[in-house]
């Protein structure tokens, strides 16, 4: 209520003046509005936010420290921006890919690695099934399987048992 107060007070100029100063500070404003004036440039956005999840598992220098909450974010503030469901599922996706990549790379994690893991590969087979993209991805998914043969912590079973739930059904 007090910011429509405010908003109210302003002229058009200043509330135009408001918005390039927000969008000069803030990435998310910045997405946001590159998104309104060009809808073609929501693939570029994404690749930023797989660039955030990459960086955690394999940055350019040094070792990954999978730090899953902020792989995690990045989705979440894509889903804020990006209305596009490929590049939605793809974003879940590419988390899942990071993962088991840095599984394959480092050797066996732990279980609440691969539980998140799991539950995104899960919200993203039940995104994919919801939007009738199963066509679409369902070879990723399954190549994502056949990647965790061999792993530890029943991974390779769970993820097993969602793609034969989303998938095989």
């Amino acid at each position: 209520r007090d910011l429509q107060v405010y908003l109210k007070q302003r002229t058009h100029e200043e509330l135009a003046n408001d918005i390039i100063t927000l969008f000069k500070r803030f990435d998310a404003v910045k997405d946001y509005y590159q998104l309104q004036l060009d809808e073609t440039s929501v693939k570029a956005i994404t690749d930023r936010y797989k660039a955030v999840i990459r960086q955690e598992f394999f940055p350019e220098r040094g070792f990954g420290k999978a730090n899953l909450s902020v792989a995690r974010k990045a989705i979440t503030d894509c889903r804020k921006l990006v209305t596009s469901h490929q590049e939605m599922a793809d974003l879940m996706l590419y988390y899942v890919e990071m993962g088991v990549e840095f599984t394959r790379t480092y050797g066996d994690i732990d279980e609440p690695f691969y539980n998140s893991m799991e539950n995104m590969y899960k919200r993203a087979a039940e995104f994919i099934s919801q939007h009738n993209m199963r066509d679409q991805f369902e070879p990723r998914c399954q190549k994502i399987v056949r990647n965790t043969s061999g792993m530890g912590w029943g991974f390779h079973d769970g993820l097993n048992a969602i793609y034969d739930e989303y998938f095989e059904a």
